[in-house]
């Protein structure tokens, strides 16, 4: 993997400080191609590879990608299993490249569901990359946005009733230091590949105004210039947030 080892701090106004991306159709390309389903995420491991250099040299602080939803669980068992080998595998064969270039790795979800030896094979990765300073690559596995949002409330919940915290005092950022993105910035830009039209419980509270870019190719075909290209529609757009035209120039 060659990457850029720091984040620049003269960075682009209009280039995101974070990307998220729902990475879809890795089924239906290997389907497509008379494969089995497995082929597919294989694939796509590929295209993670690739995506992460190219979001690393373009000065990309965050990365976060789909990676296992809740709803995932629900698959056939065969194909749940290979996907988790495939995901342990594939993130302990890149971590000394993860090092060395700089990159930290994290991930968000409910880890409780995870089995244990994959759990700890990847929190072990996460240590090793923990000092990295540049691209942090977020890996969201056995996620999804409802379950965060109310584990998120619990915690809240838990805290006003001990008299850690009054009622009064919950507002959008508190909700938002109690979600597992807590320290990182909302996405600037969620992608989407496989052409639906629909954000998958992914980042539902955090994707309130990130501007969105979906696209028909399959994510094991998302190139570098497939990305570069999502970057620069971003980079055409102009971001309100409620303001008008007007105010924001």
């Amino acid at each position: 993997m060659t990457t850029s080892n720091d984040i620049s701090g003269n960075r682009p106004e209009n280039l995101p400080r974070h990307v998220a991306i729902i990475m879809d159709g890795n089924g239906r390309w290997a389907q497509a191609r008379g494969l089995d389903r497995s082929e597919g995420h294989s694939e796509g491991v590929k295209t993670v590879r690739r995506i992460t250099e190219a979001a690393s040299r373009a000065g990309i602080e965050y990365l976060t990608l789909y990676t296992f939803s809740t709803e995932n669980w629900n698959r056939p068992q065969a194909e749940v299993d290979a996907l988790m080998h495939l995901i342990v595998i594939a993130i302990e064969r890149e971590t000394p490249d993860l090092i060395k270039n700089n990159v930290r790795l994290q991930m968000i979800g409910d880890k409780s569901r995870m089995p244990d030896e994959a759990l700890h094979r990847l929190e072990r990765c996460i240590e090793e990359t923990s000092k990295g300073t540049g691209l942090t690559l977020v890996l969201a596995i056995s996620y999804s946005s409802r379950w965060e949002i109310v584990e998120a409330c619990k915690r809240i919940a838990s805290e006003v009733s001990e008299g850690i915290m009054s009622l009064d005092k919950i507002d959008d950022k508190i909700v938002a230091s109690h979600l597992s993105t807590a320290g990182m910035p909302d996405p600037d830009l969620l992608i989407r590949t496989g052409g639906d039209m629909r954000v998958s419980n992914f980042l539902l509270w955090q994707i309130a105004y990130s501007e969105l870019y979906v696209t028909s190719t399959y994510w094991p075909d998302f190139s570098e210039e497939d990305f570069q290209e999502a970057i620069t529609s971003y980079g055409s757009r102009q971001r309100r947030f409620g303001l008008t035209g007007e105010q924001v120039k």
